[in-house]
């Protein structure tokens, strides 16, 4: 396979490797000197975590300002369901604030899409950056035909002081610099290739939007990113088969599945999470790759950039995905 670019990445003897495409020019994307909000949708977090995650994202060249609840705390929120939302609204209608950093995740972003109306959405389309919970906000953008960032957050950001090369590729991907991956092949890997808006994220907080407007299923030909933590294979079974009886699948052109950790196997006769999800999977006759370097491991959780399209592309040789300009 031809590796196009500038090589930034490879692990496991290759397993990976990450290529800049060139520099994509719209409106969502960063420049030098623009402002980052850092907000709490989700569960509360602390002074240091905010703060580190500041001085990496001032590193990088921008400007941070944080949200007026930012380091609330209300039974294990980050605020009430009103401030939380409030502080998501003042961040997308300030002019002079161009994308959007949570700072972690946990639980309760979802409360923040109850009442909120996707012409809302459409009409500040700024960058949101998060994954876990975040999934319920990102998913919300794609479905108002905006694009988020599935990454790396405040936590990670001050941990490894942007240096690493996961954070170097998020520092990319806010200016638009968009990669191509390429990932080895994996024993279950199903051949194809597949165009479509790449849509995803937190499988259980994706499960939780089922039929609802902010349900990213319902967009006609994606490509199905899915990762998860603390979930059994049972539980995932419910999850992937509750998109079959919602007869969405035909929407899905391929899928993506990246890292399930922490949780218990064998269960039911599988060896581990991808011999379970293959089992089912391997009907749909389309294009699926496995073992994807995005989900809660810092140095497992590349950025993807959400709402936007891309193709994917699974050979003998291993997965590329790559992005349109």
């Amino acid at each position: 396979m031809k590796k196009l670019g500038f090589l930034l990445w490879g692990i496991m003897g290759g397993g990976m490797t990450f290529h800049g495409s060139g520099t994509v020019i719209h409106a969502q994307f960063l420049k030098a000197g623009d402002t980052i909000a850092v907000i709490s949708p989700s569960s509360a977090t602390d002074t240091a975590t905010i703060n580190g995650g500041c001085r990496t994202l001032q590193a990088w060249g921008y400007q941070t300002i944080v949200s007026p609840n930012a380091l609330n705390n209300y039974h294990g929120f980050a605020g009430t369901i009103e401030e939380r939302k409030a502080d998501l609204m003042w961040a997308l209608r300030d002019p002079h604030i161009k994308a959007i950093m949570c700072s972690r995740g946990g639980d309760g972003a979802a409360h923040l899409l109850v009442g909120l109306p996707l012409d809302s959405l459409k009409k500040y389309p700024k960058l949101i950056i998060g994954f876990s919970d975040i999934t319920a906000l990102l998913c919300a953008e794609a479905r108002a035909n905006n694009m988020g960032i599935h990454g790396s957050m405040c936590h990670a950001l001050k941990t490894y002081s942007g240096t690493d090369t996961v954070s170097q590729a998020l520092k990319r991907m806010l200016t638009g610099d968009l990669p191509s991956y390429y990932v080895d092949p994996h024993p279950l890997n199903i051949i194809g290739k597949a165009k479509g808006i790449v849509v995803g994220g937190n499988f259980s907080v994706l499960n939780d939007l089922a039929g609802s407007d902010y349900d990213p299923l319902l967009l006609q030909d994606i490509i199905l990113f899915i990762e998860d933590t603390d979930e059994s294979m049972t539980k995932v079974d419910r999850m992937l088969h509750n998109m079959e009886i919602r007869g969405l699948i035909g929407n899905i052109r391929g899928i993506i599945v990246g890292q399930f950790t922490k949780y218990k196997h064998p269960e039911n006769d599988f060896n581990d999470m991808c011999h379970m999800l293959h089992e089912y999977i391997r009907l749909y006759n389309i294009p699926v790759c496995y073992n994807f370097p995005v989900g809660h491991a810092h140095l497992r959780n590349f950025p993807l950039l959400t709402g936007a399209t891309a193709t994917l592309d699974i050979s003998e040789d291993g997965v590329k995905l790559q992005y349109e300009k």
